[in-house]
C-alpha cells in the first residue's frame, strides 16, 4: 500500500510506508553521556483559546510524554524553547509546567532540569528588573528540586549596553544559585530577539564574554548549552571550558559528531530533536556507552536529515514539526498547538517530515501514523 504525498514542486509522489518500527532496548541509565530531551507541551484542543490568550495545556498528555522520555533513560529539559517559551507559553504556564514536571520526575526518579528566564517581563525593562525576574524564576526552579538552566533573555538583550552588563547580571545570579546551573546560549536563528547576545554580534567577542562569565564562577556552572548551529565553534568553546564544566550540545544540525567527540573531548546533549527521536537516540547512546562510537554514528547519523528538515529556516518553527510527529506517533490524540502554531509549516513540509520519520522507524504504530497522515492530507483536499 502506498500513500500519496505532496512534494515541494506542486506535484505528488507515491510513498510506501514502513511496516515495522525501530526496535529499541529497555531504558537502562546512560554511563558515558548526560542526555536531556527538551520536551514539547501538549495543548488542550477543547479549550476556547486564541493565539493571544494564555496557554491551555493538556496536563495529563504533557506529563505522559515526559514519562515516555524518562522510560527511555533520557533526562527532560523542561520549560525550554521546545515547550514554546515565549511562543505561546507564558511565565504563568511555564511555572505550572515546572512544578508539575518536577513533582513527576521525583515520583519516577527521572532526571530533570528547568528553564529560568525573564519572560514575565512584557515590556521594556531595566537591568535591575531583568535581574529580579531571573531571581523569581530561579527561586521557583530551585524550590521544585530541579536543576536550573539559565536561558538567554530577550529583556536582557534589549536592556544591556555591552558585555559588562551581562557579566554583572549573570555574576549576580551565579553567586546566589544554590546548586550548579546550566548556562544556555541560544542563537538568533532560534529567536531573532537574541541578536547580539553577550554584548556583541561578533561571535568571537561574544564567546569571550560567555567564557569570562564561566571562568569567574566555575563552581556554579555545571555546564553550558550551545545552540548556534556551528559545530566547529562549539568544539572550540568546549576546549576552552574550565575543568569540570560540561558542554551540552544544542546543535540540532551536527549532534552525532559533537556527542561522539574527538581525542580532546566530547559534548553531552540537550536537544529539541531528541523529543521525536527519543527511543532511537537513547539506543544510540547506550551503544556509545559500550565504547562503540562507530555503531553510535551508524544509528544516529541517518536522523540528521530529519532534524535539518524540522529545523530549517525559519528555525524557530521547528516546534511545529516536533508536535506533528508526536501526534503521528500516538503520544497525543490531536495536532493542535499552544498559540495555534500548527499552522506554522506547510503541507509539503509535513509530508516530508512524515516520510523521513517513518523511514527511521520512529512511529510505534506505523499504521496509525499512516491513517493520521491521510486524515491531515484529506483536510487539505488531497485524495488518495
Amino acid at each position: 500500500m502506498t500513500i500519496r504525498l505532496p512534494d515541494f514542486q506542486g506535484g505528488f509522489r507515491a510513498y510506501e510506508p514502513r511496516e515495522e518500527p525501530f526496535a529499541a532496548a529497555s531504558g537502562t541509565p546512560f554511563t558515558s553521556r548526560t542526555v536531556f530531551s527538551a520536551a514539547h507541551v501538549v495543548a488542550d484542543p477543547f479549550a476556547d483559546a486564541t493565539p493571544d490568550s494564555p496557554a491551555a495545556v493538556d496536563w495529563d498528555a504533557t506529563l505522559a510524554f515526559r514519562r515516555h522520555l524518562w522510560s527511555q533513560g533520557l533526562g527532560v529539559a523542561e520549560a525550554m524553547d521546545t515547550a514554546q517559551r515565549g511562543m505561546g507559553l507564558d511565565w504563568a504556564g511555564a511555572a505550572e509546567l515546572i512544578r508539575r514536571s518536577a513533582a513527576e520526575a521525583k515520583s519516577v526518579g527521572g532526571l530533570i532540569a528547568c528553564g529560568v528566564g525573564t519572560d514575565q517581563l512584557t515590556g521594556p525593562a531595566t537591568l535591575a528588573e531583568v535581574r529580579a525576574a531571573y531571581e523569581e524564576q530561579l527561586a521557583l526552579v530551585e524550590e521544585s528540586g530541579a536543576q536550573a538552566i539559565l536561558m538567554a533573555s530577550r529583556a536582557l538583550a534589549a536592556a544591556a549596553k555591552g558585555p559588562e552588563d551581562y557579566l554583572e547580571v549573570y555574576g549576580h545570579l551565579l553567586r546566589q544559585a544554590t546548586e550548579p546551573v546550566i548556562l544556555h546560549w541560544l542563537g538568533p536563528m532560534f529567536d531573532p530577539a537574541l541578536e547580539g547576545y553577550w554584548g556583541s554580534s561578533d561571535l568571537d567577542a561574544a564567546t569571550d564574554t560567555f567564557l569570562q562569565v564561566i571562568a569567574a564562577h566555575p563552581d556554579k556552572v555545571d555546564g553550558i548549552k550551545v545552540s548556534l548551529l556551528e559545530a566547529q565553534r562549539e568544539i572550540d568553546i568546549r576546549r576552552r571550558l574550565p575543568q569540570g564544566v560540561r558542554c551540552y550540545t544544542g546543535d540540532d544540525f551536527n549532534y552525532p559528531e559533537l556527542i561522539a567527540g574527538d581525542e580532546q573531548g566530547f559534548s553531552h546533549a540537550l536537544l529539541g530533536i531528541f523529543d521525536p527521536l527519543g527511543p532511537l537516540a537513547a539506543e544510540a547512546v547506550r551503544v556509545l556507552d559500550t565504547g562503540d562510537a562507530k555503531g553510535f554514528r551508524e544509528l544516529l547519523d541517518p536522523t540528521v536529515e530529519l532534524s535539518r528538515h524540522l529545523f530549517q529556516t525559519p528555525t524557530r518553527f521547528y516546534k511545529t514539526g516536533v508536535v506533528f510527529l508526536a501526534w503521528l506517533a500516538g503520544h497525543q490524540s490531536h495536532f493542535t498547538m499552544v498559540g495555534g502554531l500548527q499552522s506554522a509549516r506547510s503541507l509539503p513540509h509535513f509530508a516530508r517530515a512524515y516520510e523521513l520519520a517513518d523511514g527511521l522507524g520512529l512511529f510505534p504504530d506505523p499504521k496509525l501514523a499512516e491513517e493520521r497522515m491521510k486524515n491531515l492530507l484529506s483536510l487539505y483536499g488531497v485524495t488518495q
